[in-house]
């Protein structure tokens, strides 16, 4: 097994691989990511990192500074600290686009973490001739307490979070999108960067240009990373409204970039003033309809996700997954509505 993973990182490490990481006040999870870089088991001379800072009020910088001076000690290529004045996700990653120099630009959220062998793998296929590969992000917790599992679970859930179906495959297949993508860099040099009017949304638009132009996006259920999940509910609440705000404001610039699952939380919000409306009207089953059933796969879900969770214990705040997953829609298709009714964001990429 051994000799044969050395075979591998011998033939894949013909390849340059760019890693990226845009980040905004991350002092709390930045070391812990970059150690994970560190750690990576595919040759560090092969793989330059790009740390950029989005004018963070933090420690945020000094922790990659710091990093970029074991540069030499690390191995790797090169290790630079960018600046982000824009201060936007769309415009961090085009700093990494137009600075990568490398074969291989590999995008990772500062609130993730990799494995030893997730560049080694990503290469691995494209050694096969794939362009751009990816695999699962399944959620972690940090330092868990019986809150942080309850929002664990409601996060995870298919319910509480998405039901994009290419987010939970278990088989190598090609897919719309993903997360932490490894892509080739020439693909930017065809199709341009990210467009910097969007938010949270800006990989969504990126990836529909792509699909466009033809490429194909190979998911490997191997290819494994993880994000940590907000650590209070209240950053979770903040967290789907802006999810649901761009869903909403991106209609206006690339409409075909979204699915129907965009937007259920939406259309819950809806059900919920029409069948207000309705019952002022005296006409009450399609409230019970629509209230039983949302109430009845609510609990279902909740019940689903504390029994596969991997620990047997049970917390007493388990009772409130329900109640999360109504709040967790509710600001998301408020959300939407909002950025339904904003002002029209410029088009341009």
């Amino acid at each position: 097994m051994e000799e044969q993973q050395k075979v591998e990182e011998k033939k894949a490490s013909q390849f340059t691989v760019t890693l990226g990481v845009v980040a905004y006040n991350e002092a709390g999870v930045i070391h812990d990511l970059l150690s994970d870089f560190s750690a990576q088991d595919y040759p560090h001379d092969q793989m330059e990192v790009l740390l950029v800072d989005s004018a963070s009020t933090d420690t945020t910088r000094q922790q990659m500074e710091a990093y970029a001076k074991q540069c030499k000690a690390l191995g790797f290529r090169r290790i630079a600290v960018l600046d982000n004045p824009k201060r936007k996700q769309a415009a961090g990653w085009n700093v990494v686009i137009r600075e990568a120099r490398e074969d291989i630009l590999i995008r990772i959220d500062a609130h993730a973490s990799i494995p030893p062998d997730f560049v080694r793998k990503n290469v691995m296929l494209h050694m096969e001739g794939e362009r751009i590969t990816g695999g699962p992000r399944p959620n972690i917790i940090d330092q868990p307490t019986p809150w942080k599992e309850t929002l664990f679970l409601a996060e995870s859930s298919m319910f509480g979070s998405s039901i994009a179906p290419y987010r939970r495959k278990t088989e190598r297949r090609y897919v719309n999108s993903m997360f932490h993508a490894a892509y080739r860099r020439s693909i930017f040099q065809e199709i341009g960067g990210f467009n910097e009017a969007l938010g949270r949304t800006e990989d969504n638009e990126l990836h529909y240009r792509m699909r466009q132009a033809g490429y194909r996006f190979c998911y490997d259920p191997e290819i494994i990373s993880y994000q940590h999940i907000r650590n209070s509910f209240s950053g979770m609440l903040k967290q789907k409204y802006g999810n649901g705000y761009w869903i909403g404001r991106t209609v206006k610039i690339c409409p075909k970039c979204l699915s129907l699952y965009h937007f259920v939380p939406f259309l819950f919000l809806l059900g919920i003033l029409a069948t207000t409306v309705l019952f002022f009207l005296h006409c009450m089953w399609p409230g019970i309809l629509m209230w039983g059933m949302y109430w009845l796969l609510a609990v279902g879900m909740a019940v689903l996700g504390i029994l596969g969770r991997e620990t047997k214990k049970v917390y007493p705040s388990y009772l409130l997954l329900p109640i999360l997953f109504f709040c967790l829609h509710l600001v998301y298709g408020a959300g939407t509505l909002i950025g339904l009714c904003s002002v029209e964001t410029r088009k341009e990429v």
